[in-house]
């Protein structure tokens, strides 16, 4: 490697010499000690592609003036060291992919040219659902169904394990991929062909942040975004800036980091650090275990951060240590750390880097919490938890309110449930779920968990019957450590058995309710209540019928099932009464943290991680039996509703078409703020009277075998008609919440798709009109690929998320934003209107451009391509119509 930064250390393994990519006179500049450790990271990565990195001379020297050009727009090209996917985005990667090699053959190229040169781990955790529960066999008849569902998506998968190389596939069953990255996958430092670099990632998932917690970089990008950097493309980003989170002071004795989270989400929330890098510092870090740090990550997205960095320091090095990692290997990496400068020392203030901005949090003052009912920033202490819902169900329709009658908050519903009698009213609670990696990766709250069963159960507290329990760890360690530390066994008592290793309900794989209680629901129009331990909980994501869902620590979950409503004050009510007639409270059951301890310093142990880990790619004995072609070309099957050659790269020809102004548009849909990619691309169940219903129906399929959206993402014809099809959206045109639309032509109200598609056969261009925040959530790529085959050629909002912006970038859809004290109400927009979008013929990277109305108004927008390499991509029809003119030239 002729790189001019290359720089010799000392040995850290005696076989071979260690090479780091600073040039001496860098790392010795005192600018470089004073860059956040998220960028000398960057800086890093950039250094080491220096073929694309010195593209523009001065690069090095606008990284290290840091401070002085990051409002500048410094481009940096960066290569992470590897990426991850999970199967839900990993589908239509692989989809993508087999197209792509039909289309370079097509232009003369050589197909297998598509191929991942960026190693590549898909994990495959979306697909399983809570379909059984409350049962011994609850484990094996979930992972039973999950492939007789989707035995033709895992033998596409196999297939593209077989036909690209440095794809590796961790088969169903083995855990969560972020969970399964922390504990296994990620090194912190790369050891390859000699030299020695900081490792990195990103992923096909948002919540790829959490492994910033162990001070590995990462963050999640757009499907389609990761799919070209498989294919050698670097990310083309702006230098961000880096916003410093001081942590002081110690947690107080009852909270638990999932309090700790939900505190700084609503902080940085309103702090606003959408499109920063947040890095941790501060004595108060050193108080975090690793867990603890990779829950504060995990839910960056939530935050709407770029990443959430926590500079590698000397309790990381135990983590890898505790985590059964190669000991060699572990001081190797820890003394090339400390050999470059990277070893962080969160109690030496000396060390703290210069920061864009810094606030701070006193991790005493953090209190016991929950977050919702509709938002993960929206915290409520567990003390106002009872206050809060009530003054939610009267107040009007929105993130906070319900919109409930004040002579209908005390609606009671009797029904009855296998032989007894039940009531249920606003509030109660009907699903109660230990899920989602944010949480399952953490042994402190999960045998904090298990204790409080343990102590539940000994005071004679039950669950009723009726209320959907489960419980989902994140990897194999966590019920090997629940089992041999005991407390599995309570677990069970109270309907919390182990119903799979997957996201399961934190993305909505919630499986149905009892059709008694779903009735019962119905009947009352009742705020029903799920309780999860998830990072996501916007409307009609966990279940269409839980309208109120709150974010928990896992023994607040197991409180609140215990409980049966969400309508309790801990402090002043009891959980319930035992049959001795005994009132037992929370305080009475819920353990010390010196308790908690004592159980993990015992039982969470490196053999535990070596033992699940060694076997994780063959233990699953239904994936090494599945059959897979072995052709480099898919042969695609027309009959197959799961998989299908999408559209994207159909007519496409080596020569650029120049992007022409978008003329007289019709507005699909006007929303307000915070549409999340959930409303735009639902992944959940795929409702009866849907058009992708209508569309399976008459592929010869019931509704028994329609799964779910987020499974058959590698079907265009599913995801298009799947597309804004969340039943809780509100679109300004109709007076409902609901998938529809008003098609202006003709003035009938219908489906999104079928007005959608009204528009496409007239010849019709389509915008979409939003607020702030708009793509908030999951990285979903299907957020812009649905959009793009609706025929939706911009989107006009006042802000949005990163990852969604990057999305509709990557597929040739214009990312327009107001300009800075303008929105649609200012400019007096109501949709109805007509829209001429100007796109002159030399671009610039976030220019303004002018919009006309057919009303005769006129005014400007700022064309959201934020650097060169965006716009020419856009020149291409977008990032993958640019790699495959790439390979086919």
């Amino acid at each position: 490697m002729s790189n001019p930064f290359v720089r010799i250390v000392e040995p850290l393994d005696p076989k071979q010499p260690v090479k780091k990519f600073f040039n001496l006179s860098k790392l010795e500049d005192v600018r470089y000690a004073r860059l956040p450790f998220s960028i000398r990271v960057l800086l890093e990565a950039a250094i080491r592609n220096c073929d694309e990195f010195l593209v523009k001379t001065g690069d090095v020297e606008n990284i290290l003036n840091w401070k002085v050009v990051q409002h500048k727009n410094v481009e940096v090209p960066f290569k992470p060291a590897r990426v991850i996917l999970q199967d839900f985005t990993g589908v239509p990667a692989v989809v993508d992919f087999a197209a792509m090699r039909d289309a370079v053959k097509k232009l003369g190229g050589d197909p297998e040219k598509i191929n991942p040169i960026c190693p590549a781990d898909l994990v495959i955790d979306h697909s399983i659902q809570v379909d059984f529960n409350r049962r011994a066999d609850s484990l094996q008849k979930n992972q039973d169904l999950e492939f007789e569902r989707n035995k033709e998506r895992f033998e596409f998968l196999k297939w593209g394990s077989q036909a690209f190389k440095n794809m590796r596939i961790i088969p169903p069953g083995s855990g969560i991929i972020h969970q399964v990255n922390l504990e296994y996958l990620a090194r912190v430092v790369m050891d390859q062909d000699g030299y020695y670099y900081p490792d990195s990632v990103v992923g096909t998932d948002s919540h790829t942040t959490m492994i910033d917690g162990l001070g590995v970089l990462g963050w999640g990008v757009g499907g389609i975004e990761a799919e070209a950097v498989m294919l050698g493309q670097p990310i083309s980003m702006v230098l961000p800036e880096v916003v410093g989170y001081k942590l002081l002071g110690s947690p107080q004795p009852l909270v638990t980091s999932t309090d700790i989270v939900l505190t700084i989400t609503k902080h940085l929330r309103q702090v606003g650090v959408v499109g920063k890098f947040v890095e941790f510092f501060g004595p108060g870090v050193a108080q975090l275990s690793i867990a603890d740090r990779a829950t504060i990550a995990n839910m960056c997205p939530e935050y709407g951060a770029t990443a959430a960095y926590f500079p590698v320091d000397d309790i990381s090095i135990g983590y890898l240590i505790q985590t059964g990692r190669d000991k060699e290997k572990v001081m190797c990496t820890k003394k090339y750390l400390e050999a470059v400068g990277m070893l962080r020392d969160f109690k030496n203030s000396s060390q703290d880097p210069d920061f864009t901005q810094v606030v701070e949090l006193d991790l005493h003052t953090v209190v016991p919490c929950c977050s919702g009912p509709k938002r993960p920033q929206d915290k409520v202490a567990v003390s106002d938890m009872k206050n809060d819902f009530e003054t939610c169900l009267g107040a009007k329709q929105g993130f906070k309110g319900f919109q409930i009658a004040p002579d209908r908050h005390n609606t009671i519903v009797k029904f009855n449930f296998e032989g007894c009698d039940f009531e249920l009213a606003h509030g109660s609670v009907v699903i109660a779920a230990i899920t989602s990696c944010t949480n399952t990766s953490n042994p402190s709250v999960m045998l904090g968990a298990g204790l409080l069963a343990k102590k539940a159960v000994e005071a004679g507290l039950t669950v009723k019957p009726y209320i959907k329990t489960s419980l989902s760890p994140g990897s194999g360690v966590v019920t090997y450590y629940l089992r041999e530390s005991g407390v599995m066994t309570y677990l069970s008592q109270l309907g919390f058995d182990v119903v799979g290793y997957g996201c399961m309900t934190c993305i909505g794989n919630s499986g149905p309710l009892p059709e008694s209680v779903v009735e019962a629901i119905t009947q009352g129009d009742l705020v029903a209540v799920g309780v999860l331990s998830g990072n996501r909980n916007f409307e009609g994501r966990v279940h269409p019928n839980t309208r109120a869902n709150y974010l928990a620590s896992p023994p607040l979950v197991i409180a609140y099932a215990i409980a049966g409503t969400i309508r309790i004050d801990f402090e002043k009510e009891p959980l319930g009464v035992n049959a001795s007639g005994k009132k037992i409270f929370l305080k009475d059951i819920w353990p010390t943290r010196n308790e908690i301890q004592a159980v993990e310093r015992q039982f969470v142990i490196p053999g535990m991680f070596k033992e699940v880990y060694q076997k994780i790619e063959t233990v699953n004995k239904s994936w090494n039996a599945l059959a897979a072609p072995s052709d480099k070309l898919y042969t695609w099957n027309p009959k197959s509703t799961y998989i299908k050659s999408p559209p994207f790269f159909d007519g496409l020809t080596l020569a650029l078409q120049t992007p022409k102004t978008i003329e007289d548009a019709y507005v699909l849909l006007s929303f307000g703020d915070s549409v999340t990619t959930d409303h735009i691309s639902p992944a959940g169940n795929i409702a009866r009277n849907s058009p992708a219903a209508r569309y399976l129906t008459s592929r010869g399929l019931t509704p028994r075998d329609f799964n779910s959206y987020g499974s058959r993402r590698g079907n265009d014809a599913v995801m298009a008609r799947g597309t804004f099809a969340n039943i809780r959206l509100v679109n300004k045109f109709i007076d409902k919440q609901g998938p529809q639309t008003v098609h202006f032509p003709s003035g009938e109200t219908l489906d999104v798709f079928d007005a959608a598609e009204r528009y496409k056969q007239a010849g019709h261009p389509l915008i979409v009109l939003a607020g702030k925040e708009y793509g908030a959530g999951s990285s979903r790529d299907w957020a812009a690929k649905g959009p793009f085959l609706l025929g939706v050629k911009a989107v006009l909002a006042e802000s949005y998320e990163r990852i969604h912006r990057s999305n509709l970038v990557g597929m040739g859809v214009i990312p327009l934003q107001y300009l800075p004290g303008e929105d649609a109400g200012t400019l007096g927009l109501t949709g109805r209107e007509r829209y001429t979008i100007v796109i002159p013929e030399k671009l610039k990277p976030q220019m303004k451009v002018q919009i006309k109305l057919d009303t005769g108004k006129t005014f400007h927008a700022i064309m959201r391509f934020d650097t060169d390499v965006e716009l020419t991509y856009f020149h291409n029809g977008g990032i993958l119509n640019y790699m495959i003119r790439k390979m086919a030239s």
